[in-house]
């Protein structure tokens, strides 16, 4: 070492330290303690010495000391001498210091070249490497270290320009300048407990130097403290992983490339054993060959064992668990006089940290300071070990804002001792170290380019060994209270608001359990964010996307779309004290605990630490800017599907990691912040939203919902449940959604389909055709929980009014067409078939339910029996089959009531009272088995536009009030099936029927017609001050109504059409029941067993198809219905291919499952089925991976092809795997659909097993599976002209019921019942005005007047084959016209005529099959139903149907050219296959008016014979002229009888004539002859001009 000194003036010292060879010292406690005693001794010899010596001086310097500090007031102090200032030059090669701060824990400080000059004022040292090591680890290391201190620097000034509040211009500035800093900590090293020893030891040292001079300095003010400026090239901080760990991922990786690489040299063996074989063919020998794989398989061992062993020599191994690296860091903190010393660092904590109470008696500091900071870094990356993707990346980030910290002095029971150990002859010292933590209050702002975070549940198995080396960081508290999470942690340490304005934000939420993979993930893209932290709040304000990132035609799927959104997270932390007061928080040490009751742990948090969270996010879109686009959700089948993985990827429970004895780690575990929340609330305002569901991208069929202002409100609560069992388990979360309130205006809701599939870009079609289904003006919906409900009813028993789901919707308006209907059915097919796969190819396929036949049943939530609610008794409906319901003598019983019956013509039912109250869907609506009304919906001024198939024009329905309500009854046993009843009531008030005229035109540019308001609204008192009130024709039926098309402008504003009023207002109800085989698995324990009777007999066959029946019931009291021919052929259109239509392939459906059903009842070990259904749900699986992995294969493709478009062998590869995807699809809905039926029937057998049950029914049992039923009590049915308005007949129906019941092999029945009908004549001039009407009176409701019976068997080559055909009519009187029979058939009929040419022989007609060619006449061909529009399901009015009934100016023009096969498709669709008809006989009272120069007759008693006919292919037509034909041929010899016997005979002149007639023998042929002349048959062409009924004119 060399030190030169020299002297420039008294003033100025220059030293200069050159260290050539390497300095290392050694530091310890001890040693410290040696060298400060021996110069403390020094010092006290010197002193000693000096009193001895020169005692004089000694004493004149004591008696000097106190005259300095009072000088006398005229005298000033004579000026000090000049401070010398020391220029000190260090300059050392090598330096090494080591401090032992324990026994086995020491600090080591290495730098080299290290250079230091003072000069003056300034400082300035220079290191190019200097590292500190903790107990022989190297934990930091800088590189290229400036540090200098000088009286000022110009650049600091600049950097208190941004900051005009600052009131000191200059200061002395520290700059500290580092090229890069490295800090590495070592896997599981203790770097806590090195630091709390240093510290420890530097407070020691403290106390031990400026022990004395303490006070002085607390009491004098402190100079203000320099500025500091750091500016760092390169930040890393490493924490490094557990080699372990690292060498198995990388073995792994090794292994699966060894894989590949040996299957590939497995391949070639493979050849060139193949090539070897065919060269020399069986002499090559086996063992040769076993030669080579066996050596082939040793070779790849060695290959694996050499590639192990040079696993790290061309890479390095990673090391790394988490790296945190910053790029182009500059700090500036500024201080100021202003915020410098205690009182004014108190000022600034209350103003930065208002919510919180400040102590009274204030606060004793002892750090504190505040700096004004200005930061600014390029790059901000966090990495989890090597993963693909980075936790946190930033870049360009600024921050400018104001940073205060703060420790409290700690009271006596806050300070801890820590026992230093100095040796002898010291011993031990024991330093105080104050317990409260260091607390940090802000106010910031900063700007960032780019803000990415990343984050899934595959990371947290490495965040959690983060989390244990971030534990060894920081000892904990001495205090032993449980150790706050990190939430509440937050909450006690940082204070103080955070604003940041992000040019672009990201989240990605990953979605798989693949940490390494980049493709599947949830993208939240905020774009122009400005988000604000302040304590208990966070807000963002940005345009915000979220993007569904996957590896297929589905990716960049941007779900929701929401500009200019405001967030608000509001939290409320659920405390014992105020949340916010973290001052009163008082830790303490473990010798100064207070007593606690028994039981109870110590805890200082106690009134600070969080019970629960309560989270409220508030989404607000109302704010007004100048954006143009509206907020969108845009969503796939496929898309929510992924969601649905997403969501249980997010959901699962992790795995314990690096737990337990066997890694020392006995911790109990940290509580998640998903436990904590106990209610979570969301609310949404929006001005407008639209909203797209494709529930198919290959088929290019959605919905989208499009609504104006809106607002969503909706508040769930979270329960923690223990799980039971000794075990410690995890707390199993049960959220539960207590309320939910939405209000939407002006919805509109569009149904969408492509004509065309999806094209080769995977591209939506742009020309897709949008159809309207339903708007309404406003919508209202409220949810209340189960366990509200449960509450409230405790208080308000019997309360049917509570509803779980209530919507209020007005001014609905609806539209259904086939279009729609086609759409709609596909739309629930699909959404079906996907439930049904995901139900299937769960764990849970396969267990059944657990029945206990000891257990009793639970008691029913609301209002129910104890007992399990049994089946709801059968109700016997009006069958004309005659079922016996009397026990077993049901059939002696009813042969009785036939007998009686015999010589009465009245149809006879054995209902004894009202028809409405034996209906099926009333009672079984009105069991006492409900456990939860699940939904009421009502409606106000609602309105539905339905269109058919086959006819142009619409009709509109219309009602002022409705109500519908759903039911969920408890799960019953059904015969041998357990099934779930739910329970539909809708309740009809001021219904209306309108309909277009023939006369209207067509609807232009596919607008609807709507009703207005006033015409849908109760019936109001008419003002007649306008002229459209005039012009219109009240509330009556038949009257025209204006229609509007834009239902925001007034009809005046429109090109008004009308419609006609063919329903006038009534009121009607509708029940729908329908039977799930899917139980509520909270019901599962309330399930008995069927009891089974001793003295079993074989239930009645009707009983049994009716005790599970999907059953839909309509019922209208009284109607007054008017209509044309042109709007009764489009009722019948309407009812026929819209509200009958039922989902085709039932019968396959059904044979299926009987076979599966047959199958398990002949095998010997039923069991042995369960493996079938593993084999075939592991080959659906496969079938869905192989689609999602050629999903990937298109998605790689199509990214390669946007990067070369041009590219043929990627586009046709692109097309074979399209046709590939295809094919699977189609394979996985065969292979799904017989795994669905073989769940099923395994589920019924083992739940059959389980009670004794017979497996299969028998053969003849065919059960029912749909029931419709149409009831009106009173109905006025006016058919007029064309015009609507000129009547032609009035039809009163009185007790009219129409039930079909469709049965489980496809055949049909129907009944069509009538209490009481008449037919009045309405055209002018007519001489009967009651043209039909039973001949006595009204009777009572056990009499029906007409019974029509039919049943329809599945149609054959798309004819519909009536099995069975029967009318039964009570007498009746006929008094009819020529005019008005011609009126009424071409009423029914029109366009066709009813005058045929007869052909030859009368029998040989009967069997005529017609297949719509013309016999004798042309006859026009119109179509009417598609294929089997007839058939099962299909029509309610098949007896009505109108093959021809529509004129050609209102039918459907055919959208494609007719071929010969669809000419074929329209004579089968226009016939019936009639198998046997009957009609009996009926007693007629006739009177006929015929036209001029005909014959009229009145008051003939005719009896009409028994008709039956077999085998017969007709159509409607053919049928009615049959029954013509033979009622005419029959009819002639009583009609004869009857005319002659009615003759008065008191005139002479008649007594002559009968006398002449009697003279000529009353010849045969002659009676013939006047028969013909009296009933119209002419012979020859001698009367061209008469006409009768039956006949046509010559």
């Amino acid at each position: 070492m060399e030190m030169l000194a020299s002297f420039e003036r008294l003033s100025n010292i220059f030293l200069k330290v050159q260290c050539g060879a390497g300095l290392t010292l050694l530091w310890s406690p001890p040693d410290h303690m040696y060298l400060y005693q021996h110069i403390l001794a020094t010092l006290q010899c010197r002193d000693l010495l000096r009193a001895t010596l020169f005692p004089e001086t000694v004493l004149l310097l004591e008696l000097e000391t106190p005259g300095t500090i009072s000088e006398p007031e005229g005298h000033p102090p004579e000026p000090s001498p000049p401070k010398r200032l020391l220029n000190l030059t260090l300059e050392v090669s090598t330096a090494k210091l080591t401090a032992f701060v324990a026994e086995d824990k020491f600090i080591t400080l290495a730098a080299e070249s290290v250079s230091l000059t003072r000069h003056g004022g300034s400082l300035q040292a220079y290191c190019p490497e200097l590292a500190a090591g903790f107990d022989g680890n190297s934990i930091f290391n800088f590189k290229e270290v400036e540090v200098q201190l000088l009286p000022e620097l110009e650049e600091m000034i600049l950097h208190r320009n941004p900051f005009p509040m600052l009131q000191t211009l200059r200061n002395r500035v520290w700059l500290l300048s580092l090229g890069s800093v490295s800090v590495e900590f070592p896997y599981q090293y203790d770097f806590s407990q090195t630091l709390d020893e240093a510290v420890g030891v530097q407070k020691w040292l403290k106390g031990l130097h400026r022990g004395g001079t303490r006070a002085v300095a607390s009491s004098s003010c402190a100079p203000l403290p320099p500025d500091l400026l750091l500016k760092v090239q390169h930040f890393s901080w490493v924490f490094l992983d557990d080699v372990f760990e690292v060498k198995l991922r990388d073995n792994y990786e090794l292994m699966k490339d060894e894989s590949k690489e040996s299957a590939k040299r497995l391949q070639l063996l493979d050849a060139k054993v193949a090539a070897l074989r065919k060269q020399h063919g069986e002499l090559l020998p086996a063992r040769k060959i076993e030669e080579l794989y066996a050596s082939l398989e040793h070779k790849n061992i060695e290959i694996y064992i050499q590639r192990s062993r040079r696993l790290y020599g061309n890479t390095p191994m990673r090391r790394a668990l988490l790296t945190w690296s910053l790029a182009g860091l500059e700090l500036v903190a500024l201080a100021d006089a202003s915020f410098h010393g205690p009182e004014r660092v108190v000022e600034q904590v209350r103003e930065l940290d208002p919510g919180s109470p400040f102590p009274a008696e204030g606060v004793d500091l002892v750090i504190h300071w505040c700096r004004m900071l200005k930061c600014s870094v390029k790059t901000f990356l966090v990495r989890i070990r090597d993963y693909p993707r980075y936790l946190f990346e930033i870049r360009d980030w600024r921050l400018m804002g104001r940073l205060v910290g703060t420790e409290q002095s700690g009271q006596p029971c806050s300070r801890r001792r820590q026992i230093l150990h100095l040796g002898l002859p010291w011993g031990n010292v024991a330093v105080e170290r104050n317990m409260p933590p260091f607390k940090f209050y802000h106010d910031f702002h900063s700007e960032i380019f780019q803000y990415t975070v990343v984050w899934g549940p595959c990371w947290d198995p490495a965040w959690t060994l983060i989390g244990q080396s971030v534990d060894l960081l920081t000892k904990p508290s001495a205090d032993p209270s449980p150790p706050l999470p990190w939430w509440d942690k937050s909450r006690l340490l940082f204070h103080g608001d955070w604003h940041m304005d992000v040019e672009q934000a990201n989240l990605h939420q990953l979605a798989t359990e693949d940490p390494y993979n980049t493709t599947e993930n949830m993208h939240w893209e905020w774009s122009h964010l400005s988000f604000h932290w302040k304590p208990g709040q966070f807000v963002f304000k940005g345009d915000l996307d979220v993007n569904v990132r996957t590896a297929s035609k589905y990716d960049d799927c941007c779900f929701l779309h929401l500009p200019d959104l405001c967030m608000t997270l509001d939290l409320q932390w659920l405390c014992h004290g105020n949340p916010h007061d973290h001052h009163s928080v008082t830790l303490r040490a473990p010798e100064f605990l207070p007593e606690v009751p028994v039981g109870q742990l110590h805890d200082s948090y106690r009134a600070f630490r969080s019970e629960n969270l309560n989270l409220s996010i508030k989404m607000d879109l109302t704010r007004h800017s100048g954006t143009i686009s509206q907020p969108r959700i845009l969503l796939y089948s496929s898309t929510l599907r992924w969601m649905q993985n997403f969501w249980a990827t997010w959901t699962s429970v992790t795995r314990p990691i690096c737990r337990g004895k066997l890694f020392n780690n006995m911790k109990p575990s940290k509580k998640k912040l998903g436990q904590h929340y106990k209610q979570l609330s969301f609310t949404a305002l929006f001005p407008q939203l639209q909203v797209h569901y494709w529930a198919s991208f290959a088929q290019q069929r959605g919905i989208q919902i499009e609504c104006s202002q809106g607002h969503v409100f909706t508040r769930g609560t979270q329960r923690l449940i223990p799980q039971a069992g000794t075990v410690m388990r995890r707390l199993i979360s049960d959220w539960s959604v207590t309320q939910m309130v939405s209000d939407l205006s002006q919805v509109t809701v569009h149904l969408m389909a492509s004509p065309t599939e999806e094209n080769a870009d995977h591209c939506l079609d742009p020309l897709v055709t949008k159809t309207h289904l339903l708007s309404l003006s406003s919508l209202t919906y409220q949810r209340h929980s189960s366990r509200m409900a449960e509450e409230e009813l405790s208080t308000r028993v019997g309360d049917p009014a509570f509803h779980t789901h209530q919507l209020h919707l007005v001014d609905l308006r609806a539209s259904w067409t086939t279009t729609n209907r086609d759409i709609a059915f596909g739309l629930y097919d699909g959404y079906k078939k996907a439930a049904v796969l995901k139900r299937n190819l769960s764990t849970e396929a396969l267990k059944g339910l657990k029945i206990d036949p000891q257990m009793p049943a639970k008691k029913p939530k609301q209002s129910v029996p104890t007992s399990a609610p049994a089946p709801p008794p059968p109700v016997s409906t009006p069958s004309f089959s005659g079922q016996p319901d009397k026990g077993s003598s049901g059939g002696a019983y009813m042969l009785q009531k036939l007998i009686e019956e015999t010589d009465r013509f009245v149809v006879f039912t054995e209902e004894e009272s009202g028809v409405s109250d034996q209906l099926c869907g009333i009672a079984a609506c009105q069991t006492d088995d409900i456990y939860n009304r699940n939904c009421l919906i009502e409606l106000v001024n609602c309105q539905m536009v339905l269109r058919g198939a086959e006819t142009e024009g619409c009709v509109i329905v219309s009602a002022a009030k409705a109500q519908l309500l759903q039911c969920q009854h408890h799960p019953a046993w059904y015969g041998d099936t357990l099934k779930q009843k739910t329970s539909w009531t809708c309740l009809l008030d001021g219904m209306q029927y309108f309909a277009t005229t023939e006369s209207s035109p067509t609807e232009q540019d596919g607008r609807q017609l709507w009703l207005e308001v006033k015409n849908i609204e109760e019936h109001r008192q008419r003002s007649l001050d306008s002229v459209q009130e005039l012009m219109e024709s009240g509330q009556a039926v038949g009257g025209m109504v204006t229609t509007t098309t834009d239902w925001n402008q007034p009809a005046e504003a429109q090109q008004a059409q009308q419609v006609q009023r063919i329903i006038s207002r009534c009121n009607c109800r509708m029940y729908y029941i329908s039977y799930s085989h899917d139980i509520d698995p909270e019901l599962a324990t309330q399930i008995k067993p069927p009891e089974v009777h001793e003295n079993q007999e074989k239930e009645d066959l009707l009983k049994k198809q009716e005790g599970a029946v999907d059953t839909f019931t309509l019922i209208h009291h009284e109607l007054e219905i008017s209509t044309n021919p042109a709007q009764y052929a489009m009722i019948l259109d309407i009812v026929n291919n819209l509200l009958l239509h039922v989902e085709p392939k039932r019968k396959e459906h059904s044979e299926k499952k009987q076979r599966v059903r047959f199958q398990l009842e002949i095998s010997s070990n039923p069991e042995e089925q369960r493996s079938s259904i593993l084999h075939l749900q592991e080959a659906v699986r496969q079938h869905v991976a192989q689609i999602r992995q050629l999903e990937k294969q298109m998605y790689s493709i199509m990214k390669s092809l946007q990067d070369d478009s041009k590219n043929e062998n990627l586009f046709d590869l692109n097309q074979k795997l399209q046709l590939q995807l295809n094919q699977e699809k189609a394979s996985l809905q065969l292979e799904s659909e017989e795994l669905n039926i073989l769940i099923r029937c395994f589920k019924d057998f083992q739940l059959q097993q389980a009670n004794k049950m017979e497996l299969r029914k028998q053969q003849e049992d065919v059960s029912v599976v749909r029931r419709t039923e149409f009831y009106f009590a009173q109905a006025r049915w006016r058919l007029t002209e064309e015009d609507g308005q000129l009547g032609i007949a009035e039809l009163e129906l009185q007790r009219f019921l129409y039930s079909k019941v469709n049965k489980s092999d496809d055949t049909a029945e129907h009944l069509l019942e009538l209490g009481w009908f008449t037919m009045n004549n309405l055209l002018p001039n007519a001489v009967y005005k009651v043209v039909l009407r039973p001949q006595s009176s009204c009777q009572s409701g056990r009499q029906l007047a007409l019974r029509l019976f039919s049943k329809v068997r599945p149609p054959v080559g798309g004819i519909s084959v009536k099995e069975h055909f029967e009318v039964n009519v009570v007498p009746l009187t006929i008094q009819l016209t020529h005019q008005f029979f011609h009126r009424i058939m071409g009423f029914f009929f029109p366009g066709r005529s009813v005058e045929d040419d007869e052909v030859g022989d009368e029998e040989d007609k009967s069997k005529l099959v017609t297949t719509g060619i013309p016999v004798v006449k042309p006859r026009q061909l119109i179509v009417t139903d598609d294929a089997a529009a007839l058939g099962p399901g299909k029509g309610v009015a098949q007896g009505l149907n109108r093959s021809s009934g529509v004129r050609r100016s209102f039918r459907k023009a055919p959208e494609h050219p007719v071929d010969d096969i669809d000419k074929m498709k329209e004579r089968a669709a226009m016939n019936n296959s009639f198998i046997y008809i009957k009609i009996p006989q009926v007693p007629l009272c006739v009177s006929y008016k015929g036209e001029k120069n005909s014959v009229d007759w009145g008051d003939l008693n005719l009896v009409l014979p028994c008709l039956e006919y077999h085998n017969n292919t007709w159509t409607w037509l053919d049928f009615a002229m049959a029954v013509k034909r033979d009622s005419r041929k029959a009819l002639v010899a009583q009609v004869i009888k009857e005319k002659l016997r009615l003759k008065p005979a008191t005139g002479s002149e008649v007594r002559g004539k009968l006398e002449t007639k009697s003279d000529l023998n009353m010849q045969q042929q002659e009676e013939e002859e006047k028969a013909r002349l009296l009933i119209g048959l002419s012979v020859g062409n001698k009367n061209p001009g008469k006409k009768s009924i039956f006949g046509r004119r010559k």
